[in-house]
């Protein structure tokens, strides 16, 4: 253990960090998507059911480890089980997430700005793949200044964040982004839920289908959701847990975490349902004629029904891109933590150097790829493999050899986090983490696979999706064996 380890100021920092890794763009678009697909209102029974059931037993085992040994993924799980080479996946999956996060930000920090005078016209598919972002067949690697400028910005005010440190960066970012993201999407909400045909886009979303739940897929997908959704499973919150003082209630502060997230979805499900209700009304369809979600849903969909609000949609419009903008800055900054205090602990770099290199190195490699004319293929492919392969397979690899193949293991976490926490963790908790949490997640990882191998992804070409997706997996993999045969370096100067 290091005695000069960053702490944060106090357990409410912790809470409003974690809860700000938690909440990012996911949140606004992926969720009310994949709970209409799902059961509409009948999928918030499996949401919940996923989240006592998987998502927090893993979010108190990332707490616990990270706690334990006060270190990043790779140095705790040496220290826990001399399974290092787990810990250098995580920050591998990090380290890519990081790279392309950044640019789904830079579009919603430009749309902010497209928002007043509505500058993507009438049609806001052409506007944003062929205007903005100039997107050519194939792997095109055309060099496209806006997008190049967007990445400087956004890339420049994350290490300003990260270069502060825990307390005066993430802690104090996170103090101010959270509560402003909170306003601006709460007023968003009120002016969604007021607009015509917004009852119509909220029965949409809540009228439950019951007969989803008979269908497994509604179940993975929800278990699924959890493991993005909470940050659980790829080094985020674990390396959260490891600036916590000695003395801290971590499963009451996991269950704070989990309902302010799931809170959020909620909420958020509201505002972007009310809109699409009124787009639908406005155009004389149905609901599920216009519903979309993920990149569409933002960058299409949204533009579209800001149009349709003539003079109004300019405010908006910009409270719209400004929340997926904060929310996104908060989670990339967490994002990037977990490499950041990885090399810290591995090589004994400094904050700063650490940052400079870690975080410097990412920004360029960020902007030379994602400044190119295939930006959205490289951000698509990247995105699915690194979260439904990196992720789900790194989460899952932990569970199994604490709970499976090292039993003793699980009894000296659950002792450490009973220790000052107000939820005592029991033969429940092992049942979970040892069952229903991994079966869920080998079930999900499995058919991922299979259905790659079998159908592709997203209708690529199999060389694009091979090279893009497979150098994505081996770069996880090359990554976390090489790193792992470093040999430690005691810390410099902090």
């Amino acid at each position: 253990m290091t005695d000069n380890r960053e702490n944060w100021s106090a357990r409410s920092g912790f809470i409003i960090a974690a809860i700000g890794s938690a909440v990012g763009l996911g949140n606004i678009w992926r969720f009310p998507y994949v709970a209409y697909e799902n059961g509409g209102g009948a999928f918030l029974i499996p949401y919940l059911i996923a989240i006592f059931a998987a998502g927090l037993p893993l979010l108190f085992l990332d707490y616990a480890v990270g706690h334990k040994f006060r270190k990043a993924p790779p140095t705790a799980y040496k220290k826990l089980m001399n399974a290092e080479s787990l810990g250098w996946w995580q920050v591998m999956v990090t380290l890519v997430i990081g790279i392309y996060y950044a640019s789904v930000l830079s579009w919603a920090g430009s749309y902010m700005f497209y928002s007043f005078g509505q500058q993507w016209g009438t049609d806001t598919q052409a506007f944003f793949f062929n205007t903005y972002l100039q997107n050519g067949e194939g792997l095109a690697f055309g060099f496209v200044p806006t997008l190049f400028w967007g990445l400087v910005i956004v890339w420049s005010a994350v290490m300003l964040i990260l270069y502060g440190g825990v307390r005066r960066g993430v802690e104090l970012a996170n103090k101010i982004f959270m509560p402003l993201l909170v306003i601006l999407f709460s007023i968003l909400v009120i002016q969604a839920v007021r607009l015509p045909g917004a009852l119509d886009g909220l029965n949409a979303f809540f009228t439950p289908n019951w007969e989803a739940m008979t269908n497994y897929k509604v179940w993975l997908a929800a278990f699924g959701h959890i493991f993005f959704s909470l940050s659980v499973g790829f080094g985020i919150m674990l390396t959260y847990a490891s600036y916590l003082k000695r003395k801290t209630n971590l499963t009451g502060s996991g269950v704070v975490v989990a309902l302010a997230n799931s809170s959020f979805e909620i909420l958020a499900g509201i505002g972007v349902f009310a809109a699409l209700g009124f787009m639908a009304f406005s155009s004389g369809a149905k609901v599920e004629d216009v519903v979309s979600g993920g990149i569409g849903l933002a960058f299409i969909a949204f533009p579209k029904i800001i149009s349709s609000l003539g003079a109004g949609g300019d405010l908006f419009g910009f409270l719209f891109f400004a929340s997926l903008t904060v929310a996104g800055i908060t989670s990339m900054v967490s994002i990037l933590q977990v490499p950041i205090a990885a090399f810290q602990d591995k090589l004994g770099w400094s904050h700063k150097k650490s940052v400079t290199l870690i975080a410097g190195g990412s920004a360029v490699v960020s902007t030379l790829l994602f400044s190119t004319q295939s930006a959205i293929t490289f951000v698509d492919i990247i995105d699915y493999f690194a979260n439904n392969i990196g992720i789900v397979g790194g989460g899952l690899i932990s569970i199994i050899l604490v709970s499976w193949l090292r039993r003793p293991l699980m009894q000296q976490i659950q002792s450490h986090i009973n220790q000052y926490s107000s939820i005592k963790l029991g033969m429940g908790w092992n049942f979970l983490l040892t069952v229903v949490t991994p079966l869920s997640l080998l079930v999900a990882l499995g058919l991922t696979i299979n259905s790659i191998i079998s159908e592709g992804y997203g209708g690529y070409p199999a060389h694009i999706l091979w090279i893009v997706g497979g150098g994505t997996l081996a770069f996880f993999v090359i990554g976390a064996l090489v790193l792992s045969m470093f040999k430690d370096h005691h810390s410099e100067e902090k």
